[in-house]
């Protein structure tokens, strides 16, 4: 194969790896907006606190890496139902504009939380994934890309299977759909809505291990970006819509290597915003979502 197509083949892959990352956080960007019509711009810091967690965690523990995957996931899910408890739950009635001044709030409290408790200074993330490389022919893909595109992959049908098959899964579809309508059939929205945010939490907290382990250095705003490139991400591939999210963020990620590997890395941002820009004209409720009309 030539050296073009080897290339080619390798921004391919790191636009998968990249997308697979921002696909976990967009799941939840998506998944608390389908349930509750909030944008949660608090979510990006998540993965900010997952990291830090993390990094605790392997700092004073001898536990093997799968486990520090685990314990980060559940202190994230539990920093997640505290939030919407704390936080977005006394706004539920009160309108939009309230709940999104918030989450921004939220997400300037967890930042400063973050650089009072450890300093603003970027750390080192030790943890490493010893996997070995995936090989086809003359082609190689590295274990971490490999791993972390397979997670995603799992997660994504493990998750729709829920919402989809279960009788949670059934709760939270109709809470999505008229909150009052779920009430007056006995859906306790409250834990529904707990639950959602407890979700997206958990997908952020393992997000966070996987990118931190490809991009080793850590700090208080490292949420800041990847976070809403997964909310452009959710947007792009219909927000509201888990398939959606997942493609978007793929079309995010390989837009994103290929514009930094063949035009300019200065560009990669401007090229990402302008594909959600056109793509938002040609169809305003993203490619996989449905135009919704309201009644007046």
């Amino acid at each position: 194969m030539s050296e073009t197509w080897l290339r080619l083949f390798s921004q391919i892959v790191n636009g998968l790896h990249v997308g697979s990352v921002y696909a976990l956080i967009a799941l939840g960007y998506t998944m608390v907006y389908g349930i509750v019509r909030l944008i949660n711009f608090a979510h990006g810091d998540i993965i900010m606190v997952g990291a830090y967690i993390a990094l605790m965690i392997f700092a004073n523990t001898a536990i093997p890496f799968w486990l520090v995957i685990i314990l980060t996931a559940l202190l994230c899910v539990i920093l997640g139902v505290l939030i919407e408890r704390i936080a977005y739950k006394p706004l539920r009635s009160s309108p939009r504009i309230s709940s999104l001044i918030t989450t921004i709030g939220v997400s300037f409290f967890l930042q400063n939380s973050i650089q009072l408790l450890f300093s603003p200074t970027p750390r080192p993330f030790p943890i490493r994934i010893s996997v070995p490389p995936l090989r086809l022919g003359a082609l190689s893909v590295s274990g971490l890309t490999a791993l972390t595109i397979a997670i995603v992959i799992i997660l994504m049908i493990l998750l729709e299977l829920f919402v989809r098959k279960t009788k949670t899964g059934a709760a939270m579809r109709a809470v999505s759909e008229d909150i009052s309508a779920a009430q007056l059939m006995g859906v306790n929205v409250n834990t529904t809505i707990s639950l959602t945010f407890a979700i997206g939490a958990g997908l952020a907290a393992i997000g966070a291990v996987l990118y931190s382990t490809a991009y080793p250095t850590i700090s208080p705003t490292m949420g800041a970006l990847p976070g809403l490139k997964a909310f452009v991400a959710a947007v792009l591939g219909g927000i509201g819509v888990m398939p959606g999210a997942m493609l978007g963020a793929f079309i995010l990620g390989l837009a994103e290597s290929l514009t930094k590997g063949y035009i300019s890395t200065q560009l990669a941002d401007a090229v990402v915003f302008s594909i959600l820009i056109v793509v938002l004209l040609i169809k305003p409720s993203g490619i996989l979502g449905k135009t919704q009309s309201e009644k007046v």
